[in-house]
């Protein structure tokens, strides 16, 4: 799941006004700083995260240390939601990428805001949904794109998350990004995502500067994502 960040302006938007409203009463405010950790795969569930500002990282390693980064994370969206309907560990490690402010909502909180307002449930399923379709998008893209396919379209996410459009389809990825990280959002090894980048530097089609990636021919990319 390489999910697109929202930017939806309310906390706990997935639910009506005054629900969320409700459920806001109930939390608690939390603030990370770049890189650090919320949660760990394997630590206690005890609750869920909405993100009011900055971006979380969402990844799993394999045995042998290796990352794999499933999804990025923006304002408008709910972290760890699993956690408020069982108590199984945490699947995934979540961290700041850059600083962030989070409302917690404890499980045993959310216990009591569900008793009062069972509706919540529907709600929640209908977000769930959203979620295994991400999914869904994502192991299409890993199991049927070309490895260029794949980094085209790890790059469109970025640039959706941090980009800043300089103009004549030009986008500037406002946030150091190292291949290793490239790799482990497209599930392919940074040996391939080097030669593809030096590639497609080498045809004008990105350019880096500083550490910043900058998307020179954002459509030309695009079309590299066909399924």
């Amino acid at each position: 799941m390489t999910k697109l960040p929202t930017s939806a302006p309310g906390a706990f938007s997935f639910l009506p006004e005054e629900l969320a409203a409700d459920l806001v009463s109930w939390s608690r405010p939390v603030r990370l700083q770049p890189n650090q950790i919320l949660f760990s795969a394997g630590d206690p569930a005890n609750g869920c995260y909405w993100i009011h500002e900055g971006f979380l990282k969402v990844a799993v390693e394999g045995q042998r240390g290796e990352q794999r980064i499933l999804a990025i994370l923006g304002a408008g969206t709910l972290v760890g939601e699993s956690a408020v309907l069982d108590a199984a560990p945490r699947s995934a490690s979540v961290s700041a990428i850059r600083e962030a402010r989070l409302a917690h909502v404890t499980r045993t909180a959310f216990d009591s805001f569900a008793d009062k307002h069972p509706v919540v449930f529907r709600h929640l399923a209908v977000l769930l949904m959203r979620r295994l379709r991400d999914v869904d998008e994502a192991m299409a893209a890993t199991s049927f794109l070309p490895l260029k396919g794949r980094v085209a379209r790890i790059l469109m996410v970025l640039a959706e998350a941090f980009g800043n459009d300089v103009g004549t389809g030009r986008v500037l990825i406002k946030h150091k990004i190292n291949q290793s990280d490239v790799a482990a959002m497209a599930g392919i090894a940074r040996e391939n995502v080097n030669r593809i980048l030096k590639e497609w530097a080498a045809q004008g089609l990105i350019s880096r500067l500083a550490g910043y990636y900058c998307l020179e021919k954002k459509h030309e990319l695009e079309k590299q994502i066909t399924l």
